[in-house]
């Protein structure tokens, strides 16, 4: 049995995760941190309690960063020094740990692990799935991950958390951080959306001209 620590556990991510893993009570014992009160009132609509941080963390075997990436440096200043030798520490995002803004123990290991969302082309056949955009509720997905420091073994007890708190995942890549770094924010956020952005202008511009906006959005759609 696993014992994880969840931060952020009620937040709009940490609610996603907490979902899925609290699905996992033969695999997962959860520990669920959270401080705000909103966050709290999401953990007891699920039947759920927040657990004291320092409780948690002494006895975690994982700790999951399910906070927000501005915070990440400073919460992980405080937490890191408070694990157990041999914990994992998990985030979800590469830019705290591309900056080096996380703290490394060198008995600790550190996992990066994040979603592609669903693919754009799919062979969902339910309305629910063809509608979780973000990916984790009902339609199948793939993830990206990186061991940023630890041994080679520990990647396995990575990989298995990952899978299960994005389920449903087709595939999990694994990639350096700085590879994860090019793709979110290099090649999703800033060419991909600039792109995306300037079709959009395109199909505007067409039904400016008199172009009928179904016909045109079918047309480009196509």
């Amino acid at each position: 049995m696993i014992t994880i620590a969840l931060m952020g556990a009620g937040g709009k991510m940490g609610s996603r995760l907490t979902d899925n893993l609290m699905r996992k009570p033969d695999r997962y014992r959860m520990l669920y941190v959270e401080i705000s009160e909103a966050g709290i009132a999401n953990l007891a609509k699920r039947g759920l309690q927040p657990t004291p941080q320092a409780d948690a963390l002494a006895q975690a075997d994982a700790v999951i960063l399910a906070l927000p990436d501005r915070l990440i440096g400073r919460i992980t200043q405080e937490i890191v020094p408070m694990l157990k030798s041999g914990a994992m520490v998990i985030a979800l995002d590469p830019a705290a740990a591309y900056a080096g803004v996380i703290p490394i123990r060198d008995d600790l290991s550190y996992f990066i692990s994040h979603p592609c969302h669903p693919p754009l082309f799919n062979d969902e056949v339910t309305e629910e799935a063809r509608t979780d955009w973000f990916g984790g509720v009902k339609a199948k997905h793939h993830i990206v991950s990186a061991l940023h420091h630890g041994r080679e073994e520990d990647y396995a007890l990575g990989d298995q958390i990952a899978r299960d708190m994005y389920a449903p995942v087709m595939n999990n890549y694994r990639i350096t951080v700085e590879q994860m770094a090019i793709l979110e924010p290099a090649l999703v956020e800033t060419f991909a959306a600039t792109c995306v952005t300037a079709i959009k202008q395109a199909y505007d511009r067409a039904v400016e001209m008199g172009v009928p906006p179904e016909a045109a959005w079918e047309f480009l759609s196509g």
